[in-house]
């Protein structure tokens, strides 16, 4: 479940190890490219956390923002 958190919308991911891990991060690079709208995001292990807004907004959370999670969501 998304959160927002400091202005950034927030989920953390759990994956059964490393490889599971890098690969939806490699899913999501490519949803995040079609849009041209990058996530801040972290991998340690089979944990991907990442953090979602929107630069040219002042870092606020905006629809692009939502819309991205929505489609990160669809990749699990």
């Amino acid at each position: 479940m998304w959160t927002e958190e400091n202005n950034k919308l927030y989920r953390k991911f759990q994956f059964s190890n490393f490889s599971e891990a890098f690969a939806f991060m490699t899913r999501v690079a490519i949803e995040a490219e079609k849009m041209n709208h990058h996530p801040y995001w972290s991998n340690v292990w089979n944990t991907v956390e990442i953090w979602l807004s929107t630069h040219d907004a002042g870092d606020l959370v905006t629809e692009l923002d939502h819309t991205l999670a929505k489609r990160i969501d669809k990749l699990l």
